[in-house]
């Protein structure tokens, strides 16, 4: 799954850190997301669509979906 989440962790100046403690988890799970290796728990997902003020679907996108 892609997305989109260094872009808008960066148009804020947060760090991974800062990420990772707003959403409460570690900064390694945030790494990991952001590179591709995890993709977030529907849970976790939706609290970090509610972080960004964002839809899900403007954060993540499908791999399949990719022209």
């Amino acid at each position: 799954m892609k997305n989109r989440l260094k872009v808008l962790r960066a148009e804020r100046d947060w760090s991974q850190a800062d990420l990772a403690d707003r959403l409460e988890v570690s900064r390694q799970s945030v790494n990991a997301i952001e590179t591709g290796r995890y993709d977030p728990s529907l849970p976790l997902a939706f609290k970090i669509a509610e972080l960004f003020d964002l839809a899900i679907e403007d954060i993540f996108t499908s791999l399949s979906k990719e022209p």
